[in-house]
């Protein structure tokens, strides 16, 4: 009887690129339905932006016997000019007051108060505080607008600037309050140990320490704010009456009435009253990614 020895299988060796040949497939999966809803979704945005800049732009003569997607031959600003010579710089204006003087105050609020809330959380009356924000969270300004208003009437403050400025700021603090909070409570517990071993007070801790830590919250807090005080239309058609008080959405609407046949005219105000937001949006998406770098290098 004989025997035969086989000599163990040795296991083949792979070269790098039929291992990177085997893990490819998975990757090169496209998703087909994702990409077309995405493109869809993008000529859904894309369309009326494309319709409302195209249609600014032409003479309100020739707006209904043309195609409505196709550009002016003979592109003109008289539309623009009407809108600007309609006080729009003055609306322009007072929307800026209106969103600078109510978000610096609430940012710089809602970040002490956040940083109170976070590093003495075992006194009862900060907890109650925060309880009291996050109730705010749940109160919509619609609901508030005739205890609002009265208020205003007994402070003397009816058809004023200020009339809008201390409102915004109350509803922008308790969502301020929960991001800078949860943003602040990340910050590990060793570097606040070592500021007080350094002798630092707690104002230099707030300022020296969380804030650069926490760049990214309080710019987006502030981008996010100053978009919704901006955008606001309640507080400013219920709180002011003469012309000279307006902001930009409700000078918007006044324009909609005013120039309700000329749909040009009308754009042409949508378009400006977009531009500011555009820019507020380009500049602090810049500021957002130079602060997220910020806080990573630090």
């Amino acid at each position: 009887m004989t025997t035969t020895l086989t000599e163990p299988r040795r296991p083949q060796k792979t070269t790098h690129r039929e291992r990177r040949r085997r893990s490819r497939p998975a990757a090169r999966r496209r998703n087909w339905a994702g990409g077309l809803a995405g493109w869809l979704w993008l000529v859904v945005v894309a369309v009326p932006l494309y319709w409302t800049l195209i249609t600014s732009l032409k003479a309100q003569s020739r707006y209904y016997a043309s195609n409505p997607l196709v550009p002016s031959s003979d592109p003109t600003l008289d539309n623009y000019r009407l809108v600007i010579e309609s006080d729009f710089l003055r609306y322009l204006l007072n929307s800026v007051v209106v969103t600078a003087g109510a978000v610096v105050p609430a940012v710089l609020f809602s970040f002490m108060a956040a940083y109170a809330i976070v590093r003495g959380w075992r006194m009862r009356a900060l907890r109650a505080m925060n309880g009291l924000f996050l109730m705010g969270l749940a109160i919509p300004l619609q609901a508030t607008v005739i205890p609002v208003y009265l208020i205003i009437i007994k402070l003397h403050l009816y058809d004023n600037l200020l009339a809008l400025i201390l409102p915004s700021i109350a509803f922008s603090i308790p969502l301020s309050v929960l991001v800078l909070a949860n943003f602040v409570r990340d910050v590990p517990k060793e570097l606040f140990d070592s500021m007080r071993v350094d002798g630092a007070t707690e104002w230099t801790t707030l300022w020296r320490l969380a804030a650069p830590l926490t760049r990214p919250a309080i710019l987006t807090v502030t981008i996010f704010n100053a978009l919704t005080i901006w955008n606001g239309f309640l507080l400013p058609l219920v709180l002011t009456q003469s012309p000279e008080r307006r902001t930009l959405p409700l000078a918007l609407w006044t324009f909609q009435s005013q120039y309700g046949v000329n749909i040009p005219a009308v754009l042409a105000a949508v378009v400006l009253t977009t531009l500011p937001l555009l820019v507020l949006y380009a500049f602090g998406r810049r500021q957002l990614l130079s602060g997220l770098t910020a806080g990573f290098s630090r």
